[in-house]
C-alpha cells in the first residue's frame, strides 16, 4: 500500500551517548523548521511530537553498560511511537538522538513486518557489547544487539531474537581509518556475512554502490528502515557529530547517498541520528541538513504496509 504521509516523532535523548548534546537535536530541528521543509515537497506529515526529553549522565556503577535502563526505556518508547506511526499508514521519520533509538525504530518496524532490512549509513560499526566495551556507552553497541549480542534488556525487547539476522543488514559507509572501531569490532567484522560497504570501497562512486545496496535489500525485506548517523560525513564539511571523523564521506555524497536509499518504495522508515546541536549554537548546521533532508525524498509516494 502506497502513502504519501510521512510521520515525524522527535526522540531528544543522549540516554546511550557520552556526553550531553544530543537530546537537543530534535527541537534544532524544529527550530530549522523541518516539518515546513518536509511539507513543502507535497507529502502529508503528522507530527507526533517529540517524546520525554533523555540526557546523558555519567554512570560509574555500570562502567560496561551506561544506562542501561535509560537507554531501554527510551528504546520502548521508540519502538511504540514507531509502531503508532506506521498504523497510521504513515512512514516514521525518527529525528534523534543517539544511535540507540534504531534498537526502537526496527523493533516498530518488525512489529508491522516482520520481513524488514536495515541499511546502516554510519561511519562506524558499533559491534562492541559488554563484554568487549572500554567505555560501556550504548552508541557503540547498536549493531551487537540488534544480532543478539550484549544486553538482555534490549536484545530481548523486540518481536523477534535477534532482531535482525545478517541477512538483513546492510553496512554502508563505515570509516576504517578515523580511529573508531575496535580491534575485536574489526575481528567481528571481518567474520561477519553482513553485506558491507566500507568507506574505502565507495567512495570513488557512491552513487553507484548506494543503487547497488539499496537493489540488494529491496531483493530480501520488503520494508527498509534507513539508520542514516551523521557521522558518516567528513568532520570538516558538517562539523557536528557528537563524535567526529575525520576523512569521511563529502557532504554532497552523504546527501545523494541517502537521496538514493529514500527512492526505494520499499522504504519503511528514517532514522536520523548523533546530531549533537551542542556543536551548532547558531543553527546554521541544522537548517543546511533539514534543507537537504527534504530534498532527498522521492517524487514518488513512500510506500508503508500493516501486516495483521
Amino acid at each position: 500500500m502506497k502513502t504519501n504521509r510521512i510521520a515525524v516523532i522527535g526522540v531528544p535523548s543522549s540516554a546511550g551517548a557520552r556526553q550531553t548534546g544530543q537530546e537537543r537535536a530534535p527541537f534544532a530541528f524544529r527550530e530549522a523548521g523541518i516539518i515546513d521543509a518536509l511539507r513543502s515537497t507535497g507529502f502529508e506529515v503528522l507530527d507526533f511530537g517529540n517524546l520525554s526529553p533523555v540526557a546523558y549522565r555519567p554512570d560509574p556503577g555500570h562502567p560496561h553498560a551506561q544506562n542501561v535502563e535509560l537507554v531501554r526505556n527510551v528504546v520502548s518508547e521508540v519502538s511504540e511511537a514507531f509502531y503508532r506511526a506506521a498504523s497510521e499508514d504513515a512512514v516514521p521519520f525518527i529525528l534523534g538522538g543517539d544511535c540507540t533509538i534504531t534498537l526502537g525504530a526496527v523493533s516498530g518496524l518488525l512489529r508491522c513486518d516482520g520481513n524488514a532490512g536495515l541499511i546502516y549509513f554510519d561511519g562506524d560499526v558499533d559491534f562492541n557489547d559488554p563484554s568487549t566495551t572500554t567505555s560501556g556507552i550504548f552508541d557503540g553497541m547498536v549493531m551487537a544487539h540488534l544480532m543478539g549480542r550484549g544486553a538482555p534488556e534490549l536484545t530481548r525487547l523486540g518481536p523477534t531474537f535477534p532482531l535482525l539476522r545478517e541477512d538483513q543488514i546492510c553496512l554502508f559507509g563505515y570509516n576504517n581509518t578515523a580511529g573508531w572501531i575496535d580491534a575485536p569490532e574489526m575481528q567481528l567484522l571481518q567474520n561477519s556475512k553482513l553485506r558491507k560497504y566500507p568507506l574505502e570501497e565507495i567512495r570513488n562512486d557512491v552513487h553507484f554502490f548506494a543503487r547497488e545496496a539499496t537493489a540488494m535489500m529491496e531483493k530480501r525485506a520488503e520494508r527498509i528502515l534507513v539508520h542514516f548517523d551523521v557521522d558518516v560525513i567528513e568532520a570538516n564539511d558538517f562539523p557536528v557529530a557528537d563524535v567526529l571523523h575525520s576523512g569521511g564521506l563529502p557532504y554532497r555524497d552523504a546527501m545523494d547517498a541517502l537521496r538514493i536509499f529514500l527512492s526505494s518504495q520499499k522504504v519503511g522508515g528514517l532514522v536520523v541520528t548523533e546530531f549533537n546541536a551542542n556543536r551548532d549554537p547558531n543553527g546554521q548546521y541544522a537548517r543546511k541538513l533539514v534543507h537537504d533532508l527534504s530534498a532527498c525524498l522521492p517524487l514518488e509516494k513512500l510506500k508503508s504496509k500493516i501486516q495483521t
